[in-house]
C-alpha cells in the first residue's frame, strides 16, 4: 500500500518536472521564432510618440528587450 502510493508520488514529481522543461523549451524556441517586438514596432511606437527614431536608438531598444528574453 505505502510502496504504491509513494510511486504514484514519485512519478507525478517526475511528471510535473518534465513537462516544466518540455514547456519552457518550446516556449523559447517560439520566442526565438516569432519576437513579440521588432524594429518596425519600434519605429512606430517612437513614431506615434513623437520622436524621429535614429538606428542607434532602435538598436538600443531591441539591446534591451532581447536582454529580457
Amino acid at each position: 500500500m505505502f510502496h504504491d502510493i509513494l510511486l504514484i508520488v514519485v512519478g507525478l514529481i517526475i511528471g510535473i518536472i518534465i513537462g516544466f522543461l518540455i514547456a519552457r523549451t518550446v516556449t523559447k524556441r517560439y520566442m526565438k521564432k516569432n519576437p513579440p517586438i521588432n524594429e518596425e514596432m519600434i519605429k512606430a511606437l517612437m513614431t506615434q510618440m513623437g520622436r524621429k527614431p535614429s538606428q542607434k536608438q532602435v538598436n538600443q531598444m531591441m539591446k534591451s528587450m532581447n536582454k529580457y528574453m
